[in-house]
């Protein structure tokens, strides 16, 4: 899949070839924003306005927008995975927090 990037926001685009058209959807909010345009040139057009209407829609009504991923979550598990995940990252030297996030990017292709 190819992605673009605005101010901070990532999108997905895909290709519909029984529409000819090309569209995307931003995928580091919750809010949904699609957009879509029949060449490159419009495609990134469309994607810089859906964004701008984006945060003057949320400016008319007085609220922040959504900003793109904090880099935080929280993750539910067993009590026993808990330890043993602990337990690993003492062994490693390192905090919980850093243990779990290299584990993560090893896991990333």
């Amino acid at each position: 899949m190819t992605m673009m990037h605005y101010k901070g926001y990532e999108a997905v685009i895909e290709f519909d070839e029984e529409a000819d058209i090309f569209h995307g959807e931003v995928i580091n909010l919750r809010d949904v924003i699609t957009f879509q345009g029949s060449s490159a040139l419009e495609l990134k057009q469309a994607f810089a306005d859906s964004i701008e209407d984006y945060l003057a829609f949320c400016a008319e009504r007085g609220e922040g927008p959504e900003k793109p991923f904090s880099g935080q979550f929280i993750v539910r598990t067993e009590p026993i995975l808990h330890k043993a995940i602990s337990i690993a990252a003492r062994r490693a030297g390192v905090s919980l927090n850093k243990w779990v996030v290299t584990t993560l990017e090893r896991s990333i292709p």
